[in-house]
């Protein structure tokens, strides 16, 4: 995602003109600490991109594939799916550009190559936004369904839920059209830093309470059973596991990327905050695993999804 990087990738790539720098772009580190610079090939941004563009796109074609599987939870599946799918190719698309203009196998305009970055810019952050959104919404349906079983299905209607997944992609390419226009303005970073921590926090709360509630049933069934502890030790244990990998993964993945966008704004001249920044495109890899780590944790666990899979 070249917007927040230090240049613009595609348009240093172009020899005929010079590279087109951020506003916010910092000044090389020269008199501070040695930085770490992580290097990551473009080969390795293909790679990732490919495998998550193959992973979603199952999701998406065992979901549409499925009756069984049309219900709202699996619809936000999907186009989590989809979110994380325009992520890849977003990425797949600069990165390809980049390497053929780096070639001379790809000619192309400054004005013309500027379009497409801008482009690329808009998918890539539109679909960041949406992912994160559809996160929050399935962890949302979950706590509903669990802690309101029984009115759940009149809760969450077909309609309620086109309408919300109708509303984040609407959402999410207004926000992108607006940061990208805005881009250098504190409070554009400062909204997006927050939308990260509310949408960590609402995940954080939600599954913690359902790990709560979990426990707590499954203690009732251990007493009845005169089982109490080793059912409740077991379960607890897995549960915590299952919440740390899900929580850790989303923060891992998500939080780098957000603590550069921080940095940008509480110290941008500094020269420690200055090696964080070079390691942008690390941040940026972060995301794309996201993409590939999101099908397993999500999808792939369902027992129909994987029996649709194996069909298509």
């Amino acid at each position: 995602m070249p917007v927040l990087g230090s240049q613009r990738r595609l348009l240093g790539s172009l020899n005929c003109t010079p590279p087109a720098t951020f506003p916010l772009t910092l000044a090389p580190n020269r008199t501070g600490p040695q930085c770490l610079e992580v290097a990551i090939p473009d080969g390795l941004f293909l790679s990732l991109g490919l495998v998550s563009l193959v992973e979603n796109v199952l999701v998406v074609a065992a979901i549409a594939k499925n009756r069984n599987l049309h219900s709202p939870m699996y619809y936000f599946i999907c186009c989590l799916a989809m979110s994380d799918l325009l992520v890849s190719v977003s990425n797949v698309l600069e990165t390809a550009v980049m390497l053929l203009l780096e070639a001379g196998a790809l000619a192309a305009r400054a004005a013309v190559v500027q379009q497409l970055d801008n482009v690329i810019d808009v998918l890539i952050c539109g679909s960041m936004v949406s992912s994160l959104c559809f996160l929050g919404a399935i962890a949302v349906d979950r706590y509903i369904s669990i802690f309101y079983a029984l009115r759940y299905h009149s809760v969450v209607t077909l309609p309620r839920a086109w309408r919300i997944i109708a509303a984040i992609w609407v959402a999410s390419i207004l926000t992108s059209l607006l940061f990208i226009t805005y881009y250098n303005h504190t409070v554009v970073l400062l909204c997006l830093v927050g939308f990260f921590i509310a949408m960590l926090a609402l995940m954080a709360v939600l599954y913690v309470h359902m790990l709560a509630r979990a426990c707590q049933h499954a203690r009732g069934i251990a007493r009845l059973q005169k089982r109490q502890r080793p059912i409740h030790q077991g379960f607890g244990l897995k549960g915590a596991a299952t919440l740390t990998i899900l929580l850790g993964v989303f923060f891992l993945c998500w939080g780098p990327f957000f603590l550069h966008l921080s940095l940008i704004v509480l110290c941008p001249q500094h020269p420690t905050c200055g090696c964080i920044f070079k390691n942008f495109n690390l941040f940026l890899a972060l995301i794309i695993c996201n993409a590939i780590v999101d099908p397993l944790i999500y999808a792939f666990r369902s027992q129909e999804l994987r029996k649709t899979l194996q069909e298509v």
